[in-house]
């Protein structure tokens, strides 16, 4: 009888309950390929201005009925300690891919059978927001100031140091500064608390996870690139990305056991 040829997995796979095997290489390869793509949609109309204007009079008029428009009150404290500004500039142009990749680390090395539906999760919820972007252009308060329509607002990254703005030479000509519906920053913070929370055992770890969403909303607002709004969009695509995910990924789950 001839025998029957193994599957011989690849190097550095990590085999799954549900068997399937997960590559590190390969969900390198994977990410960046889809960053690439979701870079090049996002950035790829960049001259709405005049609907990112209106859609904006539109964001505050709503915020105005329902009591939330205080964006430009904090920020005009905030803005009376420079400290503050420079470490939330920071903040919000480096922790948004820092700690998210390195909670996708971690749920590869310690939670793998997790790992597919969060992964999952998170890049419904991004093609989603490119949706949002496409389809409803913002403009976010700090280009407001540019523009007469009675506000105040700073932009802190131009004008407070830091190591890049979205005025500085290449950065000003292949970013969208009219993706702001909704908040990427808000949805991959809150994504990185719901991976965390369960999963880390210190109760320090635990609140730190827990403050990181609360933080960056903090950071958005005081920075002048979202509005409070453009966060309640951030965690409805999240919940509509989340669900999906986690009904439809199969790699990662235990095999229903036969009667």
């Amino acid at each position: 009888m001839k025998a029957v040829a193994k599957h011989r997995d690849l190097p550095a796979g990590r085999k799954l309950q549900s068997g399937h095997t997960l590559y590190w290489w390969a969900e390198v390869l994977a990410i960046l390929g889809y960053y690439f793509v979701y870079s090049a949609i996002r950035n790829w109309n960049t001259s709405n201005e005049s609907a990112a204007f209106d859609n904006a009079k539109i964001i505050i008029r709503w915020e105005r009925w329902m009591g939330i428009y205080h964006e430009e009150t904090l920020q005009d404290w905030a803005l009376h300690f420079k400290p503050l500004i420079i470490a939330a500039n920071y903040f919000y142009g480096s922790l948004h891919f820092v700690v998210t990749i390195g909670v996708a680390i971690f749920l590869f090395r310690r939670f793998t059978n997790d790992y597919p539906r969060y992964r999952n999760t998170l890049a419904i919820t991004t093609a989603l927001a490119l949706i949002g972007f496409r389809l409803f252009p913002l403009m976010p308060p700090r280009l407001l100031g540019t523009i007469e329509f009675g506000h105040g607002y700073v932009d802190t990254l131009a004008d407070f140091p830091t190591f890049w703005s979205f005025n500085s030479g290449a950065v000003s000509k292949i970013s969208n500064q009219f993706a702001a519906m909704p908040s990427v920053h808000i949805a991959w913070a809150t994504w990185c608390a719901l991976a965390l929370v369960p999963r880390v055992e210190q109760r320090w770890a635990k609140m730190l996870a827990i403050l990181y969403p609360i933080t960056t909303l903090i950071v958005i607002v005081i920075t002048a690139n979202h509005y409070v709004l453009d966060a309640a969009g951030a965690i409805i695509a999240l919940a509509a990305g989340w669900f999906p995910a986690a009904r439809f990924t199969r790699a990662g789950k235990a095999p229903t056991p036969t009667v």
